[in-house]
């Protein structure tokens, strides 16, 4: 098993350089890879603000990723529960920093929006005043 940097997800996923995206396609398909949240967190920004992609593709792109079988992600439960939450309403980043929560029993934030998108994904955030 490998893990693999976003850059190589990204040519997977995009296929903007020849061939660049044709070793990434040889080599997700080919192997067992690992996948770390910190890379499908920024893996989520680069397809979204500098491809420009649209939220319901990134994330259609993110869950066909992860439902290879060959691809193993870090924290599995997690990352299944931000996506759904991120298909709800909620941003990526803000959800998988809530699903990553542990042990803890609430996720604190300053950011009011997050709470009411959070609340209609089904999830709970306390806004801190």
């Amino acid at each position: 098993m490998r893990a693999v940097d976003t850059n190589v997800i990204v040519r997977f996923l995009t296929g903007d350089d020849p061939r660049q995206s044709r070793q990434a396609s040889s080599f997700i398909q080919s192997e067992e890879i690992w996948v770390s949240k910190t890379v499908l967190l920024e893996t989520e920004w680069v397809l979204r603000k500098l491809y420009r992609f649209k939220s319901t593709e990134v994330l259609g792109a993110l869950r066909a990723l992860t439902g290879l079988t060959n691809v193993l992600v870090e924290d599995p439960a997690a990352i299944g529960r931000a996506l759904a939450w991120a298909e709800a309403g909620v941003d990526f980043a803000d959800a998988l920093h809530m699903a990553s929560r542990g042990i803890s029993r609430n996720f604190v934030t300053f950011d009011a929006d997050l709470v009411k998108r959070a609340k209609r994904a089904g999830e709970t955030a306390t806004l801190l005043e």
